[in-house]
């Protein structure tokens, strides 16, 4: 039934509209939506398996919960995400500022619009997105901000008396009542104002400035966390935690497929003009191992974590470099190179937090490493084992190797024309037809891409020797280069 054609009290009591409590809609909403087969979450990747049944029980549960992760979890985008489980259209009593409803008002000015005019009493009904409120925890947040303080202004313009509840300036947690509430990143918050969440969570209801008044509220409130504030900034207090009935841990993706997911998702990729970047799949997994390398690193603060929001950065950044080359040399269609790689470090730099060692050794030289041993894992799982069980020097790169021996060098760049720069890869013995027998090409510039993936590969298992010099990468043979330092 479409409930939205009622303008009056009157007229919802009439069309039978069910009255629930915000935690009892959410629950009947998401049983249809699991009934149906529908997707909860859309947009989250990563979880399906962790983290959202949990949020699943917790939301049956009609639990207040945390979300408790590391930076770039998706803790926030989980939070708003719960405003699909909400009705479309809620009534509310016209004109209320705490979304009272219309059979059983809570503020002083809806009660007294019911007892003026009955079941004639106008009511409004409000979308999903004015239900939802979200706080960020600082230092600075107060107890006027989250709850509410008398307004002196209200009380003078309209001559009332401040023990009146009307003359009560409410704060964001009342504006979202019959709704839901998130505070980000908790322990921010400082202690005498975690103080004053306690009565909501517990009681339901508000009390300000000693005001002889209790206004019950129907809201969820969730909360989000990182570890790592509960000693570096603050801590949740314990009656608190207490009262928080779910505690959910989220985590970073735990494959690269899911990481590609995510990025491809996040990252603006697509770019206006008609210049299109052709990303192969290997180059896309690099980039994604480069978190996880930096996850695994000794170099890398591990409580703080490796957003996900690096290399959605990283991504961006290849992609400019590549849409940068395509516009100079007038193509409309361009492949990456493996040097354009080194376009990714300043979105790597800002957001790696180092240990001491990492600091001794640079966040530049931090960030190629990282690039480096990223290389390395993606190449073991395209090309034969560099070195063999049965050929310590992996027979397979033998003809590669050799060209090299022979004091040979090869030189590219980023800035090279496509031409010329197949043309110093294919040069090199062997390399075309290895880099061929294992990565499937749709291009000539991919294949190019390859042979020049399959020589950083070898660099990064020492078996070839590279030299960077503004701006061009030249490899030659390991020894060789050993001998003229």
């Amino acid at each position: 039934m479409d409930y939205t054609a009622a303008t009056t009290i009157g007229a919802l009591r009439g069309m039978g509209y069910p009255q629930r409590t915000v935690k009892d809609e959410m629950r009947d909403n998401l049983l249809a939506k699991l009934s149906s087969g529908e997707q909860v979450f859309p947009g989250i990747v990563g979880y399906d398996k962790t983290v959202v049944p949990e949020l699943v029980n917790a939301i049956l549960s009609r639990h207040d919960f945390i979300l408790l992760g590391l930076r770039g979890q998706a803790k926030t985008r989980i939070l708003r995400s719960l405003v699909s489980l909400l009705d479309e259209y809620m009534p509310v009593i016209a004109g209320c500022e705490i979304n009272s409803s219309p059979f059983a008002p809570v503020s002083r000015s809806a009660r007294d619009l019911v007892t003026e005019h009955g079941d004639g009493t106008p009511i409004e009904w409000i979308g999903r997105s004015r239900r939802y409120g979200e706080k960020l925890a600082t230092p600075d947040v107060t107890i006027s901000d989250l709850i509410g303080d008398i307004d002196p202004i209200k009380a003078a313009s309209q001559r009332l008396h401040y023990a009146h509840e009307g003359v009560i300036h409410f704060g964001i947690i009342p504006r979202m009542n019959r709704g839901i509430f998130a505070v980000n990143e908790l322990p921010d918050l400082q202690p005498r104002i975690q103080v004053g969440l306690l009565n909501i969570m517990e009681e339901k209801d508000i009390q300000i400035r000693g005001f002889p008044v209790r206004i019950p509220l129907d809201v969820l409130i969730v909360f989000s966390a990182n570890p790592e504030d509960y000693t570096n900034r603050g801590t949740i207090i314990t009656p608190l935690k207490d009262r928080i009935d779910s505690q959910i841990l989220t985590h970073y993706p735990v494959n690269r497929e899911y990481a590609m997911a995510i990025t491809d998702r996040e990252a603006w990729t697509d770019r206006p003009g008609g210049v299109r970047v052709d990303m192969p799949h290997f180059l896309r997994e690099t980039v994604e191992e480069i978190a996880f390398q930096a996850r695994g690193s000794e170099f890398i603060d591990q409580t703080s974590g490796v957003s996900t929001r690096m290399t959605i950065a990283a991504m961006e950044n290849l992609v400019s470099q590549v849409e940068k080359r395509c516009v100079l040399q007038g193509e409309r269609s361009v492949v990456p190179r493996m040097c354009d790689l080194s376009a990714v470090i300043p979105a790597m730099t800002g957001k790696l937090e180092l240990v001491y060692e990492g600091e001794q050794e640079g966040e530049v030289k931090v960030a190629e490493a990282l690039i480096g041993r990223a290389v390395k894992e993606v190449f073991e799982s395209y090309f034969p084992a560099v070195y063999g069980e049965d050929d310590e020097r992996g027979a397979c790169y033998q003809e590669i190797l050799a060209w090299f021996e022979e004091g040979k060098t090869v030189e590219i760049s980023d800035t090279m024309d496509d031409k010329s720069y197949y043309g110093a890869l294919n040069g090199v013995g062997g390399l075309r037809k290895l880099a061929a027998a294992h990565v499937g090409t749709q291009s000539r510039a991919e294949l190019a891409l390859v042979m020049e993936f399959l020589l950083e590969g070898l660099h990064q298992h020492s078996r070839i020797s590279k030299n960077v010099a503004a701006g061009r990468r030249s490899y030659s043979d390991m020894m060789g280069s050993l001998f003229e330092r």
